[in-house]
């Protein structure tokens, strides 16, 4: 059975950081693409960030220079350090395998929420 299972997140104040970390089961790991997303209440699910079996790494404009997704392939697990924190990266993240074009039917974990206060 695939399995991904998110943990790390908190509330936290404006321009703190926390790491999001995902573990994962059930799959060839290392053959695929991870993405972290995340939905704000009554928002769509939004693509934040993506890295490759290889370690090649995408971001969205908007957590560019902010976010660092990473992925340690022996222990099956992918991460995600968010930097600078704002008020509007308030959301519950999931990892999923894939990217932004399979994210909508992805299998994805229970999530971890992510608050952030002024």
């Amino acid at each position: 059975e695939e399995k991904l299972v998110e943990s790390g997140g908190g509330s936290v104040q404006s321009g703190e950081s926390l790491r999001l970390s995902c573990a994962a089961s059930g799959f060839p790991f290392a053959l695929y693409s991870l993405s972290w997303v995340r939905q704000r209440p009554g928002e769509d699910l939004e693509w934040t960030s993506m890295i490759t079996g290889d370690g090649t790494t995408y971001y969205s404009n908007d957590v560019k220079g902010r976010f660092i997704i990473s992925r340690d392939n022996s222990k099956k697990m992918v991460f995600l350090q968010l930097n600078g924190l704002k008020i509007e990266d308030t959301a519950m993240y999931y990892c999923i395998k894939g990217g932004v074009a399979t994210m909508g039917s992805a299998l994805r974990g229970q999530g971890t929420q992510v608050t952030v206060a002024s």
